[in-house]
């Protein structure tokens, strides 16, 4: 068996040498390997040279900086795909695998299950922080995050922090979308999973450490209305054109609902505070 690992990088040295430690200490199914891919987007810290003096195994190429999350993994993906491959792990740089994380994502397949992807949930120490998430709603995006000590669970889509997905997957949907520069291509990705007939399901336990640290998805009223309207177009704010392109394809029913709710968080902060509080 065969196992790519795909991993794109920025500027987190010390994460990623984590993460790779951790990986690198899984154990494998006998006869088995994996092969790592790596894109790294000019980090300025040099985590492209130091990770190829540590790790010499692995295929690292390179960005100029506009790759983001999704365009470096796009990168590992196409370099992968040039090989053969049974799975392809995706993994993010700040995520440090728990031991035996990988047997527990491949067991899976042991049984007879249809072909899957299989997610492993992430914790921060004191709760879950990526993962399986499923729909309030099949018409709307809200989500809320599943998780089982002892079952997998089937989920309508999730984070790829820790994702493996089978060839299968690869050769009936291809890879992650280009219509996305930094997030959202990983939920586009497994929704387009579940529509093509595959399943998305989340493994039992927590297979991996991943700090959510994004905080507030929105800027405050002491922020500039320039600086709020940059952080709406921004990959990394509000994604704008991307989020709600996402929205058109997948809940086209939600789309005026999401056009709304975006400004409003850009342009009326203050009343955006005051429906989360309501909602929470």
């Amino acid at each position: 068996m065969n196992i790519a690992v795909l991993l794109a990088t920025y500027n987190r040295r010390e994460k990623t040498i984590s993460c790779l430690n951790s990986l690198y200490k899984q154990v494998l199914p006998i006869g088995s390997k994996i092969e790592v891919f790596l894109t790294d987007d000019a980090s300025p810290d040099r985590t492209a040279e130091i990770i190829k003096k540590n790790f010499p195994a692995v295929h690292v190429f390179y960005g100029d900086g506009s790759l983001f999350w999704a365009g470096g993994m796009r990168r590992s993906w196409q370099e992968a795909i040039k090989g053969t491959h049974d799975y392809y792990l995706l993994i993010n740089d700040d995520t440090t695998l728990e031991s035996g994380a990988l047997l527990k994502l491949l067991s899976y397949y042991e049984k007879e299950h249809p072909v899957a992807i299989c997610i492993g949930s992430t914790s921060n120490g004191s709760k879950i922080s990526y993962g399986g998430r499923k729909l309030y709603n099949q018409k709307a995006v809200q989500s809320f995050s599943i998780y089982s000590t002892n079952e997998f669970l089937e989920c309508d889509m999730a984070n790829a922090n820790i994702m493996l997905v089978p060839q299968k997957v690869v050769k009936k949907i291809g890879i992650l979308s280009d219509c996305y520069t930094h997030s959202i291509a990983d939920f586009d990705y497994t929704l387009r999973a579940n529509k093509a007939g595959f399943k998305v399901v989340v493994a039992p336990g927590v297979l991996g450490q991943c700090i959510d640290d994004h905080g507030n998805n929105w800027k405050s009223a002491a922020v500039s209305l320039t600086e709020r309207i940059s952080y709406l177009k921004s990959p990394k704010g509000l994604a704008y054109k991307e989020y709600l392109h996402f929205i058109r394809i997948h809940f086209p029913h939600h789309l005026p609902m999401a056009f709304l709710k975006l400004w409003i968080k850009t342009l009326f902060p203050v009343l955006w505070d005051k429906y989360k509080t309501v909602e929470n």
